[in-house]
């Protein structure tokens, strides 16, 4: 037997896509595989005699032709997910990362999960009515919450979507800003613009700021309101007391949905102690209508190196 197998594609053509831009994913296939990969033409090749090796990779690729067709374009966060469903067991782990897609009327793009336990968390936000998100920077939870309002709120399915977070600065002082109060809470509130902006053109989101169809305010100014028939996502909240989480989970009306994203490992208040999302996670933990998902740093979707990064971090706190 020579040394080198040939792998058999599905679809040939379809080469350049499967391994990406400046073959790209090349790397992450002779990563997972521990051998090396190359091509000549439209034929692939392993550096090896194992037949295993030579049938997990076709596995591998065949599930990625299937993502492709659905309009999903592989990258290394893909690809390692495929890889994880492949082993016993995991049949329907594989049917639900290639199922989830957010198609949002009128968007730029299809939004895919890039990992299982993000397909798990579009999953939650179908089903239920409350979803608390739980993870380090870079797991999707605030991108794939946007996603999945905006498709419902362009749907009509919700009639307003209304999007918060606590001001509170990360660990400075920033002391007093000039302007109006629209002007001093836009850095707060940045980063759920750039996750619309993403979704939806740019005169799309004017019109809907326009039309009231989306709010964005600070946490405080959700005291005394009843929210009704609306999309609400609490962002940041492990920047949230004890209070303040109670009083955002008291103003869910009739007909409302919820999702509250947090990293608990990036607590900016002054004492750790009083997070309302650390304390809320054994309060509410029995409750059947809500659900938990916890991204963990396997679910980084942002450069490589947050990844490790995280990893880094999470490795201390252990210690």
């Amino acid at each position: 037997m020579g040394k080198h197998l040939a792998v058999v594609l599905k679809n040939p053509e379809r080469i350049q896509e499967l391994f990406g831009a400046n073959d790209g994913n090349l790397s992450v296939f002779e990563d997972l595989l521990g051998v090396r990969v190359y091509f000549q033409g439209n034929q692939i090749y392993l550096d090896s005699c194992d037949e295993a090796k030579r049938n997990l990779f076709e596995r591998i690729l065949g599930e990625l032709e299937d993502h492709i067709a659905l309009g999903q374009l592989p990258g290394p966060d893909l690809i390692r997910a495929v890889y994880g469903t492949l082993n016993p067991g995991k049949e329907q782990d594989a049917q639900l990362l290639k199922q989830t897609c957010v198609v949002i009327p009128g968007g730029l793009k299809k939004v895919f999960p890039r990992s299982y336990r993000q397909a798990l968390y579009l999953q939650a936000i179908e089903s239920k009515d409350l979803v608390f998100s739980i993870g380090p920077a870079g797991t999707g939870k605030t991108h794939l919450a946007v996603a999945e309002a905006l498709r419902c709120v362009l749907s009509r399915n919700r009639r307003k979507l209304i999007l918060t977070r606590p001001v509170v600065e990360a660990g400075e002082n920033l002391g007093f800003l000039p302007g109006d109060l629209e002007q001093k809470i836009n850095p707060y509130l940045r980063p759920l613009y750039d996750a619309m902006e993403s979704f939806i053109p740019p005169e799309a989101l004017h019109r809907l700021e326009e039309n009231r169809v989306i709010e964005i305010a600070p946490l405080a100014y959700m005291r005394g309101r009843t929210l009704s028939e609306c999309f609400v996502i609490l962002d940041e909240a492990q920047n949230t007391t004890r209070e303040q989480m109670k009083m955002f989970l008291t103003r869910l009306g009739e007909g409302t949905q919820a999702v509250v994203t947090g990293d608990i490992t990036q607590i900016d208040l002054p004492k750790r102690s009083n997070s309302g999302l650390l304390d809320v996670i054994s309060i509410l933990k029995t409750i059947k209508e809500i659900e938990f998902v916890f991204l963990g740093e396997e679910d980084v979707v942002r450069n490589p190196l947050v990844r490790k990064i995280v990893r880094a971090y999470e490795a201390k706190q252990e210690k």
